[in-house]
């Protein structure tokens, strides 16, 4: 990559110093030995701290103890099995492996996309990937890769266009133009925060949403200029011929635009049956017990998911066989396991990244971690402003070692919501200060979980790219979100503008 500005030389050289560290696996691997190492010095130190929402003493677990030792033993395949993400990503690996395998994705998008300015495009996809949430983490698997083709097609860097994807998706995770699980999740604790100094504080997950929704665009605006104005020249002149874009694929035959058609009408009639399942007093993607679609328990947010695999497979599915690239059901399933066989590496990765986290959450030195920081920012004493930007500070250094937002959120809000509401605050401020940031450093963390899933895709077109570049090439969009979102929180709260439905910047 060209070094010509002064952002350039700062980034190659963060890039360098990065690309120095050892593989991913290799480093869950160290920091694994180092919990367990830190567990033990910890606990023979006595360190401890109260838990602010259950009262309860946090004591940090010596992993290198007998019962310790049985437990990493007992439950390494289960943390593997378990893990989270693992399943998430190779659900939607089903259907995006269909529907990028079979030519459909790359034929859609290059329509759709390709003769646009690139400047629209590179707004499309920041848009479309902060909006991705809504989605479940789906996004984390479709829009990076995807991405990539789009750019390449265009001629330009599919590197580029797979970090502008992962930005969106990654540093924008909490702003959307709809409401999803994620908003659910964050009102559930900041409600119940909230009582412990107005008993009767309820209004709904909606709180934050004219904040977010307005953040969408603002987002996507900024990361656009900022895109084709300092990152895109760093990939300029690169050259983009050995990746090898098969132009051919996009100058479709008549079967393959038959094809096309009748994907598309195939997943406008797959969307439509999703509607038609959410409609009514007691829809069936609904919770059982309250009908509510937005509810952690209801099938629509439980199966989100494998819904989007769902919508995924089906257009890509009919794309091949309609357009003649599969001929019968074999090739199809061939394809999908060629898409699984290119997630190996990360599967791989997985297994320790599992451990390693298994071990974060038994030592509680994760729990510590947050308390101790709610401690601190409370003992700073700030207000206004400081306040509103330390709570962001705070939750952005969380976020780089816990990766669970619920889980922080569980922690954090029994100390910043009822601090605020004695400031005269509404929780709605506190909450929409924690998500941002919670959202702003997910793409710079190692920890974070989808962090090795980008490496493995990115390094589909550089063999030996290492987490120094994503984390160069991150820095700038997490800068840039981090500016524009403090930037809109202060105008939010100097005009005293309401957050959402029922969600204001003060106590009235």
């Amino acid at each position: 990559m060209k070094d010509s500005s002064f952002l350039d030389k700062v980034l190659s050289k963060i890039e360098k110093a990065g690309n120095k560290l050892p593989d991913p696996v290799t480093l869950f691997i160290i920091l694994s030995a180092l919990v367990v190492i830190i567990s033990a010095m910890c606990s023979a130190a006595g360190i401890s701290a109260v838990h602010p929402g259950t009262g309860k003493t946090i004591t940090v677990v010596n992993l290198l103890s007998q019962d310790g030792i049985r437990m990493m033993l007992n439950k390494a395949v289960t943390n593997f099995s378990g893990f989270a993400p693992l399943g998430m990503v190779l659900v939607a690996v089903i259907g995006s492996g269909a529907a990028e395998k079979s030519g459909f994705l790359a034929v859609l998008m290059h329509k759709v996309l390709a003769s646009a300015p690139p400047a629209v495009v590179t707004f499309a996809i920041l848009f479309v990937g902060i909006n991705g949430n809504i989605a479940g983490d789906s996004a984390f698997v479709i829009m990076p890769p995807l991405s990539a083709i789009v750019f390449l097609s265009m001629g330009r860097h599919p590197l580029l266009g797979m970090f502008v994807a992962y930005a969106g998706v990654a540093a924008g995770f909490c702003a959307n133009i709809a409401l999803g699980l994620s908003d659910a999740l964050a009102y559930g604790y900041t409600e119940a925060a909230a009582r412990i100094i107005d008993p009767t504080y309820a209004t709904s997950p909606a709180i934050n949403y004219y904040f977010l929704f307005a953040s969408c665009i603002i987002l996507s605006f900024a990361g656009t200029f900022l895109t084709e104005k300092f990152m895109a020249p760093r990939f300029a002149g690169e050259d983009i011929s050995k990746y090898a874009f098969d132009s051919d694929s996009v100058n479709l035959t008549a079967q393959q635009k038959k094809g096309l058609k009748a994907a598309v009408l195939s997943l406008l009639i797959a969307i439509l049956a999703v509607i038609f399942f959410c409609l009514g007093d007691d829809p069936l993607l609904g919770d059982p017990k309250t009908h509510s679609l937005l509810a952690a328990t209801s099938p629509l947010m439980g199966g989100i998911v494998l819904l989007v695999s769902i919508l995924l497979f089906i257009p890509g599915a009919v794309y091949g066989f309609v357009s003649g690239e599969y001929k019968n059901d074999k090739e199809l399933f061939a394809s999908v396991t060629e898409a699984f066989r290119d997630m190996a590496p990360y599967i791989l990765l997985c297994f320790f990244c599992a451990q390693f986290t298994s071990y974060f959450a038994w030592s509680n030195l994760g729990l510590f971690l947050a308390v101790k920081g709610a401690e601190f920012l409370k003992a700073m004493n700030f207000t206004g402003t400081p306040l509103l930007v330390g709570l962001i500070i705070v939750s952005c250094i969380i976020n780089m070692f816990i990766g669970s937002a619920s889980a922080k959120w569980a922690i954090l809000a029994p100390v910043f919501v009822p601090m605020m509401m004695l400031l005269n605050y509404d929780p709605a401020v506190s909450q929409v200060a924690y998500r941002i940031g919670d959202s702003i450093t997910n793409p710079l963390s190692p920890l974070f979980y989808y962090f090795p899933l980008i490496l493995g895709f990115a390094r589909r077109y550089e063999k030996g790219i290492g987490m120094g570049t994503i984390i160069a090439n991150m820095i700038p969009f997490s800068f840039t979100f981090a500016v524009c979102w403090i930037i809109q929180l202060v105008v939010w709260t100097t005009l005293n503008l309401p957050l959402g439905p029922g969600g204001n910047i003060f106590l009235k």
